[in-house]
């Protein structure tokens, strides 16, 4: 199913609802607008197959360009709106786009993507405003016919992965000749694991750029249902917006939990959420204690799931699978996993190692056959670079990134392990441990805090925390020492940035990074 399916259906049923401006662009303008922005694209030399880019901020526009790409049979890359110009740049030459369209709101960006950062073979166009040296994207989807648009195929997102350990990769599948209507596989989970369809609420926290905020509202508009979006996240108001809208599925990160524990409890204990059917949750790490207390609080309807932007593989689990098993992320529901030691020979059970699937998606990172390959697995499997065990019952744990694991005098620390005792701890509003230069251990841990109260950071706060984390976990996985940061850098969906933290303390010496 598309939109246009449903605006034929009932043209008057919400598609998009913006919480901040209470904005709502139904089904038919949906479509419409779709249609209009497809035959623009076209015109600026966009055939299927090819690529383009846009970078854009919450709001109708995405929806309308995203639909544009996928009914003409293009392949599209939505771009972070949190990059610099020499990020972008980077990102719509590598994918090779052939039209980039971007917000009027990111006047910096606009002009450094100007002169020599993008050659003149990209047709460039802004939206909800004007720049100069660009085209007026809303004066030229005006001047366009509103009649159905429709390419010979279905075309599909490339993104990005995060950056967090290294540049950003294109993560490339396969572009067949798939139907228009044909569902991808997000939107078969959706249908059989959560009851999506078109009664479905779903509340959007999220930059829509990212892979699961796209993936997933693509899947309720394909569902006929209605996507809640949210300019940005803010505790108390997502709260209320559930109520507001009676909202039956979201999605959240381990950070939104985090903030809306930490509401006063008149508040959390005044919130409705009766009308929540599923909450999702992924992207990083959650501490268990979180997690238990989220699921006190709303209820057995919190699933979480582990895959990746490569799409190669999906593991899941209920509420009640994981009180059962405690920190698990779920039990293979797309491919298998195997997990296997730095041979690349597979461990049993308990064993921790680096996690791979087999049978699920396939992939390449555009451009990049060199990391391609190095993900790859002899027998064919491939993984995210994350390292875990499996229990006896075939539910997967993570520990950590291989690439943040820190070798402190020989022994290898997790630092997930300290980031979750500490971001426990009251005055911690967010909390990164990472291995830094140590002349005796080569690496010692330390823990990057970003305090409540910017006034307390100093010793005493320091000696108080590696106190707290001591009394909870072996010494040797506790900081040795303690940095106070106003703000750590966070990506919206939740990962953290760790590469820019750690460069900080080994710019300009060898590091021992995996």
């Amino acid at each position: 199913m598309h939109p246009g399916i449903f605006a034929g259906l009932d043209p008057d049923r919400p598609a998009v609802v913006m919480a901040g401006s209470g904005k709502v662009a139904t089904y038919s303008e949906l479509d419409a607008a779709a249609n209009r922005a497809a035959r623009v694209l076209a015109a600026a030399g966009a055939r299927p197959g090819d690529h383009v880019a846009f970078q854009l901020t919450n709001g109708p526009r995405f929806f309308e360009l995203m639909w544009a790409a996928h009914r003409s049979g293009l392949v599209y890359t939505p771009v972070s709106t949190r990059l610099t110009a020499e990020e972008s740049a980077y990102i719509v030459e590598d994918c090779g786009a052939r039209v980039l369209v971007a917000d009027a709101a990111l006047p910096e960006l606009l002009g450094g993507l100007l002169g020599d950062r993008l050659g003149p073979g990209v047709a460039r166009f802004v939206a909800g405003g004007t720049a100069e040296g660009w085209a007026s994207w809303d004066e030229a989807v005006a001047a366009e016919s509103p009649e159905a648009f429709l390419g010979p195929y279905a075309g599909d997102d490339m993104l990005y992965s995060s950056g967090t350990t290294g540049r950003p990769k294109g993560v490339l599948h396969p572009l067949g000749e798939v139907a228009l209507d044909a569902p991808d596989g997000v939107t078969q989970l959706a249908r059989a694991a959560f009851g999506m369809g078109e009664d479905t609420v779903y509340l959007s926290p999220a930059p829509l750029y990212h892979a699961a905020p796209l993936r997933f509202t693509r899947a309720v508009q394909r569902c006929g249902g209605t996507v809640v979006v949210m300019e940005h996240f803010d505790p108390a108001w997502y709260l209320e917006l559930v109520a507001r809208h009676r909202a039956t599925m979201t999605q959240l990160v381990p950070t939104m939990f985090v903030r809306m524990l930490r509401l006063p409890a008149e508040v959390r204990a005044g919130a409705d959420v009766s009308s929540l059917r599923c909450a999702l949750h992924a992207a990083a790490p959650c501490p268990v204690p979180v997690k238990r207390r989220m699921i006190e609080w709303w209820g057995p309807i919190i699933w979480e799931y582990y895959a990746g932007t490569e799409g190669n593989g999906m593991v899941l689990c209920d509420s009640a699978q994981w009180l059962a098993h405690p920190g698990t992320v779920g039990r293979a529901l797309v491919g298998e996993v195997h997990v296997v030691d730095d041979e690349r020979a597979e461990v049993p059970p308990g064993t921790v190692g680096t996690v791979y699937f087999a049978g699920g998606g396939d992939f390449e990172y555009l451009n990049d056959p060199d990391k391609t390959a190095a993900v790859h697995h002899p027998a064919g499997w491939s993984t995210l670079g994350d390292v875990g065990y499996l229990d006896e019952d075939d539910f997967l744990y993570l520990t950590d990134r291989k690439a943040d694991m820190i070798i402190s005098g020989g022994v290898n620390v997790y630092p997930r392990e300290a980031e979750d005792v500490l971001v426990l701890h009251p005055e911690v509003a967010d909390v990164a441990v990472l291995g830094v230069p140590d002349a005796d251990l080569g690496e010692a841990v330390k823990a990057v805090v970003q305090p409540v109260d910017p006034a307390r950071a100093g010793p005493e706060l320091a000696a108080e925390l590696i106190g707290y984390c001591r009394s909870r976990l072996a010494h040797y996985k506790c900081p040795q020492s303690v940095d106070f940061e106003a703000e750590l850098p966070r990506h919206p969906t939740g990962k953290l940035y760790k590469r820019l933290l750690r460069d900080r303390y080994w710019a300009g010496r060898p590091t021992s990074i995996h």
